[in-house]
């Protein structure tokens, strides 16, 4: 049994705005629009149970803001929940306004937020007909801290980072034989080790093949 987190008790102590959940949603494969459910079971260092985009990475959970959608729709789009690939739908937050790091508590699930818009690779069928999609510009993504379950209507309670945080750094080693498996990667952890000794908080290690694509990506 996890107990229940008092918010802002850990980070800065500074509220942020306040919002509520208006949309739970989730998609079984990726590539398709999400659809709102019942409840999210959200679970720590993964994501949404059942949804495709959950995993052992930096983007868990997507979050945007239920006005944006609101003033989008104002324009002809019509568009349900979900249909950007959004995980959660919150009224009263713009989201895009607050930094990286920002703590959001919603019952018992922490979230923190870890990234700010996305670069679209390939337009949606609703930027093909409406010309612009609003999710690379607001949505934002974050990992989870804490597991729990959220519904539609569950307050949604916002706390700034703590100003005085460690940076944080990703690890990428380029190796054609390292990302088959047939090498084991010393320079990865050996830079790990040298980042966490200057301070830094290393939240992803990657290894890649040498491709500039895929690197870009």
């Amino acid at each position: 049994r996890t107990e229940k987190p008092v918010p802002c008790s850990g980070d800065s102590g500074k509220r942020g705005p306040e919002g509520v959940v208006k949309a739970v949603c989730t998609s079984e494969k990726k590539g398709v629009e999400k659809h709102s459910v019942p409840e999210g079971h959200f679970l720590k260092d993964f994501g949404i149970e059942g949804d495709a985009h959950a995993g052992k990475w930096h983007r868990q959970v997507s979050l945007l803001s239920y006005d944006k959608v609101k003033e989008f729709n104002e324009r002809g789009a019509q568009v349900e929940d979900g249909a950007f690939g959004e995980n959660l739908v919150v009224e009263g937050i713009d989201f895009r306004s607050l930094p990286v790091g920002m703590m959001i508590y919603i019952g018992d699930v922490v979230l923190r937020m870890t990234q700010i818009g996305k670069e679209c690779h390939s337009h949606c069928a609703i930027y093909k007909r409406m010309g612009e999609c609003i999710m690379p510009r607001e949505g934002v993504f974050a990992e989870v801290l804490q597991e729990g379950t959220i519904h539609p209507g569950d307050t949604v309670i916002t706390c700034y980072p703590d100003e005085n945080r460690p940076f944080q750094a990703a690890v990428i080693t380029l190796s054609d034989k390292g990302a088959k498996g047939e090498r084991v990667d010393e320079s990865g952890p050996a830079a790990k080790e040298m980042l966490e000794q200057a301070g830094y908080e290393v939240v992803e290690m990657l290894i890649l093949p040498d491709e500039p694509a895929m690197l870009k990506t």
